[in-house]
């Protein structure tokens, strides 16, 4: 970006302050629940910390309403006899949207009946039963941190456990795989929610197609997760479609570099309370035909319907989806090639949509039935051509894959008790799918088959998890989950605990256990190639297993102030590998598998991770983490190498400044800087020899010696500068979000180059920069 246009924008924001007006107000509504149960708590008290006056009663379905509330930020304080008075700090409160807050309020078992004020922060997840390795993920923050971009999975690379990258939005969590991630919507697990996902990293892609603007707050997992999480090895991001606005209509309408959205919401119906809310986004590449080095054109849509009713419980429907399509750049002319890759051009397209059904029932204020009917859908397809220097041309690559499920999940939380809860549930996955790949094995060589399947299985699980409040002091939360894959009878019981002990109101200390089993992708049990015929040569694979110990030390430093520490140790097992091979699927990049697998290797993961935070106060936050970790794995070779993702160290540290500004002090700006050190990639040393006999001189490497080279280390810079205008029921933002400033290289792969005939690292210089306009009314 030229230093004029960067002038130019801060100009406008600093010229902005001069305008007068009398400062806004906005109306802060909201629920006060139970947090074990999640029923309402009638007739409780709601105030601002900051100006006491300004405070109500909740009616007797917990609801409440804080009107004429100032723009900027306030705390919010709940209290009611019988349970620990609650406190969500520092609220964002503009001047064109309500805000609507859930307040969890946990029932007092101290008997000696000591009054504890509680901070609802981002340590206290939403799952109540959580004690270690997991975080809440506020939506607020995600619009807020340095090189979040308003993407969710972006955003979790500050925290502790999970090492970032730039090209693409990958979560690595202490060295293992992104696409051993567990992506969860409402319940319910879902395909890679990213654009062009599974292209550079398997289980990444370049930005979510998950809206800030419909997200709630969500709890993200690094390890020892609660038996009612399944199906995931690595961790697991559970997210949370929020409810829209059923008293008023609400627009957001935002244009920038990255794309155009739309967001609405407001009532279905105000005498029902029934609501709707949607986000929509067009790519700005795709709506301007931009050649960025290939044609770039993404869409989603996210949605929330939801309906009370009187009796019946709440229903809502929702859902996900992204259309992406790609299709590269060509340069004609021979001379300017300097590697085969040049000689190609490639077109793709990829959909995803997730949706469904769900049900709440209280049977009464202390039992809750969850219910919910889904569906999900991923559909990839990819075509390549390749030139020779007369320009004559040949294809390379001939891909699709379809997958589809059907979802049934259901749960019954019960709270017995103010010291015991519990919670029992199912799900029932009927998988479907359809997938054929066809690759030349040299350039100007015909199309051969690699890899096709096709089939259907299912997935049975089934959960039981409790909490119970031993003393004052000591928790103990306790569970087991268990899952069957149909198509070859596999099966797992994984027993699952967590104790945790409050020494004082500063200082706790927490350690958690637990077995946890992955099902592979389902293109590993359904392949079949040319040598095996109709063989599906994976069909009695067994899931991916491991134990995971967590230890944690929290010490709160002050009401704004906190340090965590938690040492981990992560044993995998039962791991599919490639006989004689150095292959294992805790590496898996690639989209298809073709070789033939067996569950005898092994995996390890040791580390700390730490954090010292000061929460946002007076306009201030910052935050420092460090992860130490050590990732290793046994192949089918039986040698013990680095992971792919073996970083070694990833340090972040964040700091963020807010000014009210304006002669009535309405208007917001926020300036917000992250920086990241960690280690290099890895890759195996080049087989100089094997390369050069290559017919097409691709690269090939000593797979013997697997990721034992590590490159240098690198260190990004992202930033976020934003200027917010409130008026009278509206405002606008203007911003500035930068990723990679400091220009880091990222490592591709080597490459032939045809003119100099060597060797050579391709590094790729990804800088993302978005400016952005946002009108809210």
């Amino acid at each position: 970006m030229d230093k004029i246009k960067v002038i130019a924008i801060i100009a406008l924001f600093f010229s902005v302050c001069c305008f007068a007006q009398e400062r806004p107000v906005q109306t802060l509504r909201g629920v006060v629940n139970d947090r074990a149960s999640g029923h309402p708590i009638p007739y409780a008290t709601v105030r601002l910390t900051d100006m006491p006056d300004l405070g109500a009663v909740c009616d007797s379905l917990g609801r409440f309403t804080l009107p004429k509330v100032p723009v900027g930020r306030h705390s919010v304080e709940s209290s009611f006899m019988g349970y620990e008075p609650a406190i969500i700090r520092e609220i964002l409160v503009t001047s064109a949207k309500e805000v609507y807050l859930e307040i969890a309020m946990r029932e007092n078992v101290n008997e000696l009946n000591e009054v504890v004020v509680r901070a609802n922060n981002r340590d206290e997840t939403m799952n109540k039963m959580a004690v270690a390795g997991a975080r809440m993920l506020s939506v607020e923050e995600a619009s807020r941190y340095a090189g979040g971009f308003d993407d969710p999975a972006r955003l979790v690379a500050s925290f502790a456990g999970v090492a970032p990258s730039v090209s693409n939005n990958g979560i690595s969590i202490h060295g293992n795989a992104p696409h051993l991630l567990q992506w969860r919507l409402e319940d319910v697990e879902i395909p890679n929610p990213n654009h062009f996902a599974d292209i550079a990293t398997l289980g990444g892609g370049i930005l979510s197609s998950l809206s800030a603007q419909v997200l709630g707050n969500s709890d993200f997992f690094t390890g020892a997760f609660p038996a009612e999480y399944g199906n995931a090895v690595s961790g697991v991001f559970d997210m949370k479609l929020r409810n829209g606005n059923n008293q008023k209509n609400e627009n957001t309408f935002q244009v920038g570099i990255m794309g155009i959205d739309f967001a609405s919401e407001g009532p279905l119906s105000k005498k029902h309370k029934a609501s709707y809310i949607f986000n929509y986004r067009y790519s700005t590449t795709g709506l301007l035909n931009v050649d960025l080095g290939g044609k770039m054109d993404y869409q989603d849509l996210n949605f929330k319907l939801n309906f009370p009713t009187r009796s019946a419980g709440t229903f809502s429907v929702w859902g996900t989806a992204l259309i992406d399509k790609f299709k590269s750049s060509f340069d004609r002319d021979p001379g300017k090639w300097d590697y085969l890759e040049d000689a190609a051009q490639a077109h793709s397209t990829q959909y995803m949509a997730a949706g469904g059904i769900t049900h709440r029932y209280f049977f009464d204020e202390n039992t809750l039935l969850k219910t919910t009917l889904a569906g999900t859908y991923s559909d990839q397809e990819a075509f390549q051509i390749n030139f020779d220097r007369e320009l004559n041309s040949s294809p390379f690559l001939d891909q699709y894959s379809r997958s589809t499920n059907l979802i049934l999940t259901s749960s019954l939380n019960r709270k017995i008790s103010n010291r015991f809860t519990n919670k029992t549930g199912f799900t029932y996955t009927q998988m479907f799918y359809n997938m054929d790949l066809k690759l030349a094995p040299f350039i100007d060589k015909p199309l051969e088959l690699i890899s096709k399947g096709d089939g259907n299985t299912s997935l049975l699980s089934a959960y039981n998890s409790s909490s119970w409040g031993m003393s004052d002091q000591l928790s103990l939360n306790f569970g087991l989950y268990g899952q069957l894959l149909t198509l070859n009878n596999r099966w797992t019981l994984e027993p699952r605990a967590g104790l945790k002990y409050q020494a004082n109101a500063k200082t706790s200390f927490a350690l958690a256990y637990g077995m946890y089993s992955r099902m592979e992708k389902i293109d590993v049990y359904f392949v079949k190639t040319q040598s095996t015929g109709d063989e599906s040569v994976n069909k009695n694979l067994d899931f991916t297993k491991a134990h995971h110990l967590m230890l944690s030390f929290a010490y709160k430093m002050s009401n704004n102030m906190s340090l965590k520490v938690e040492p981990y140790v992560q044993f995998l097992y039962d791991v599919p590998v490639m006989r004689d091979s150095s292959f294992s699927v805790l590496n898996r990049d690639e989209f298809f598998v073709e070789n033939t697998l067996v569950n005898k290797g092994r995996g390890r993961n040791i580390g700390v991770d730490i954090t010292w935070e000061r929460a946002l106060s007076k306009g201030l936050y910052y935050m420092v983490t460090a992860s130490l970790f050590d990732s290793r794995y046994r192949g089918g070779d039986g040698v013990w190498h680095n992971t792919r993702f073996n970083r070694k160290y990833v340090l972040n540290g964040l700091i963020g400044k807010e000014w009210m500004l304006g002669r009535n002090k309405q208007n917001i700006l926020s300036v917000n800087l992250k920086m990241t050190l960690q280690g290099g990639e890895r890759y195996a040393p080049i087989d100089v020899e094997a390369t050069m006999a290559h017919p097409d001189k691709e690269v090939q490497y000593d797979e013997t010696r697997a990721y034992s080279i590590q490159r240098s280390p690198m260190l990004i810079g992202n930033y976020t500068v934003s200027y917010r205008i409130n008026k009278r029921r509206v405002s606008h933002e203007f911003a500035i979000k930068g990723i990679n400033f400091t220009g880091a290289k990222e490592y591709i792969q080597h490459l032939y180059n045809i003119k100099t005939e060597k060797i050579e690292a391709s590094e790729q210089k990804t800088g993302l920069t978005n400016i952005s306009y946002k009108i809210e009314f």
